[in-house]
């Protein structure tokens, strides 16, 4: 965990993402990011100089393999309130409009009902999982798809919800994500998502693993240059 809540101090304090009186709703989705996410920040209220309250939301898209159970049991064992929504993302998404590239859209409808139940919650703020590999991946992404130079911001400011959104692990690199995973014996949600493996994102992975094999350093290049750059609000 200490390597964990270095990584997540670091830079919840170079974008002063937590302040005095936050009450935060954590994305749970049930994976390792956004588990690893929820027991660091339960493990740093206990030293961190500002007092902040932390909650886990999940949205149940509708997928037979979303474990309830497991997610409440869990939040129970670290201490943490569990609320669960219910939502009609599998029948929207898959079942309707049957889409061939679903992320996006997915994406969206999650944010927008995980942001409800913010508000509803009281909360100011809400915290995602996305990790550094998460963010690069995104990048490339947007640059060959979109053609535009942008990735995950790590904190942002929502207007109509009145909610800022944070990303405290967006400096933490995933395979460090994966050694707390692995060394703690952790449960995690095994597939969180039914494009796991198989989506634009994952060609994204690949191609940087690919690029690694000539340019070991093609990661650490990445992220200097979209600090440098200040790309999405991104510091040195």
């Amino acid at each position: 965990m200490q390597r964990i809540l270095s990584y997540l101090r670091k830079t919840i304090e170079n974008y002063n993402m937590i302040e005095e009186g936050d009450k935060i709703a954590v994305g749970l989705s049930g994976g390792k990011d956004s588990f690893t996410l929820l027991m660091g920040l339960k493990a740093l209220q206990r030293f961190f100089p500002k007092h902040f309250e932390i909650i886990a939301i999940s949205i149940n898209p509708g997928f037979d393999f979303f474990n309830s159970t497991f997610l409440k049991n869990s939040c129970e064992q670290i201490g943490v309130s569990y609320f669960e929504e219910q939502s009609h993302i599998k029948e929207i998404v898959f079942d309707i409009r049957k889409e061939k590239n679903p992320c996006s859209l997915c994406a969206n409808l999650r944010r927008g009902i995980l942001n409800s139940v913010a508000v509803r919650e009281n909360c100011n703020k809400i915290a995602l999982g996305h990790n550094q590999d998460d963010a690069l991946e995104t990048f490339l992404l947007n640059f060959l798809y979109a053609g535009n130079l942008s990735t995950f911001s790590p904190i942002s400011y929502m207007d109509r919800s009145k909610i800022t959104l944070i990303r405290p692990l967006i400096d933490t690199p995933e395979k460090e994500i994966k050694k707390f995973i692995k060394r703690n014996n952790i449960e995690v949600m095994q597939k969180v998502c039914p494009m796991d493996g198989i989506s634009k994102r994952e060609d994204m992975k690949n191609l940087i693993i690919k690029f690694e094999k000539e340019i070991p350093t093609i990661r650490a290049n990445m992220v200097g240059a979209i600090k440098r750059s200040n790309i999405n609000n991104w510091k040195e």
